[in-house]
């Protein structure tokens, strides 16, 4: 068992889960996920989190190779989603001695999970206390709903790394490279934690009081080197600031005509502007793809036709992900389609009202069953207002 590079003393004993297809039911893995747990062994001894179900045999053979026929002192519970936490019975069960470090929140939901007498067990800390462990002093900061109430992160004084719960983690791998981070990060930010972004950015507040030279997340790789650019993304995002000046298309279509006039739009837009265009089908692409390149851009252009006197569904579905995962500060364009009685636009603008320092562009395309001339006109007219 190799120690983590990024400090002495620690160790990662997580898995990759190269089996699961859907997180949480309802996210596409097509690299898996990782569950991370990791183990300070000195003289004293600390389990930080445990994980999921679907990897406990082999958590259970990285943690007795640490611990060598040892017990473990503690028991270091950051977030008690069931994907870090389905492994505290065992760990309470087996080792009757060892403590469980955790929020007073996160000690008050742990009978809602597991039947454990936690009579002298449990070791409620507050923002700012400490926990010696061998020569590490451990600092507990208190992260509530990132993203969920029970959060807390830790930060190792000695080892000055900051074990960050599900702060700063991504899908896929946590032992592949850190080239592609900011996509899969992205993504799993806007559609795990992007509804928290006032809670993230109290976290960051926190953590920029602390001299971190390693974060070590509960998924995904370890960081580590020059911290900036992560946390710049996350400033970013947790803020709801366009992170690319550009367009995202979105769109779904019955028959083709409205997909033909956002391809059309995205083609004027390409010869009016050097700026990055995105283009999705919202039937056939990712919808938390989709959610991660509505925070990207600063302009987004929703295009849908009408249905059973409203929006075609997935637009409907959408854009309810859109206010769950508090959408803001972007201009919206619309264009939408009607044989007799269109009705997308009114729709769509009712859901975006609804939503936070949305400004919609008042060209509005209707689209009268198929692109026409005038059509044509109309998206040229609405590509020099986007382009202003």
């Amino acid at each position: 068992m190799a120690k983590l590079n990024v400090a002495l003393d620690i160790y990662h004993i997580g898995a990759n889960d190269t089996d699961l297809d859907f997180f949480e039911g309802q996210y596409i893995v097509p690299e898996g996920m990782s569950y991370n747990s990791y183990v300070i062994d000195d003289g004293q001894i600390a389990i930080l989190d445990t994980i999921d179900e679907r990897k406990t045999e082999e958590w259970i053979q990285k943690l007795d190779e640490v611990l060598d026929g040892r017990k473990p002192d503690y028991l270091i519970v950051q977030h008690l989603e069931p994907d870090h936490s389905a492994n505290i019975k065992y760990i309470a069960e087996r080792f009757p001695e060892c403590k469980l470090v955790c929020s007073a929140k996160c000690a008050s939901m742990i009978p809602q999970f597991f039947d454990i007498d936690l009579k002298d067990r449990v070791q409620t800390v507050k923002e700012g206390d400490t926990l010696a462990v061998g020569s590490h002093t451990l600092q507990f900061v208190l992260a509530p709903m990132v993203h969920w109430p029970e959060v807390m992160v830790t930060y190792d004084q000695t080892a000055k790394v900051l074990f960050a719960a599900d702060a700063f983690g991504k899908f896929g791998y946590y032992d592949e490279g850190l080239d592609d981070w900011d996509c899969e990060a992205r993504r799993y930010y806007f559609n795990i934690v992007g509804k928290y972004g006032v809670q993230v950015q109290n976290l960051l507040k926190k953590a920029a009081k602390l001299d971190i030279q390693g974060i070590l997340p509960l998924h995904g790789p370890f960081l580590t080197g020059d911290l900036t650019h992560y946390i710049k993304q996350y400033d970013t995002w947790s803020k709801y600031e366009p992170e690319t000046d550009g367009f995202f298309i979105a769109y779904c279509s019955l028959h083709g005509n409205t997909a033909q006039a956002a391809q059309q739009l995205a083609d004027i837009l390409a010869k009016k502007t050097d700026k990055k265009i995105s283009i999705a089908d919202l039937v056939r692409t990712d919808m938390a793809e989709d959610i991660e390149d509505a925070f990207r851009y600063s302009n987004i252009v929703l295009a849908a036709p009408t249905y059973d006197a409203g929006v075609m569904p997935v637009m409907a579905d959408f854009l309810a992900h859109l206010k769950a995962k508090n959408y803001q500060n972007r201009r919206v364009a619309i264009i939408e389609n009607g044989s007799w009685a269109p009705m997308a636009a009114k729709r769509i603008t009712e859901e975006l009202q609804q939503m936070k320092n949305i400004t919609i562009i008042d060209k509005v395309v209707s689209i009268r069953s198929t692109v026409k001339p005038e059509t044509i006109t109309a998206l040229k007219e609405l590509a020099d207002e986007l382009v202003k």
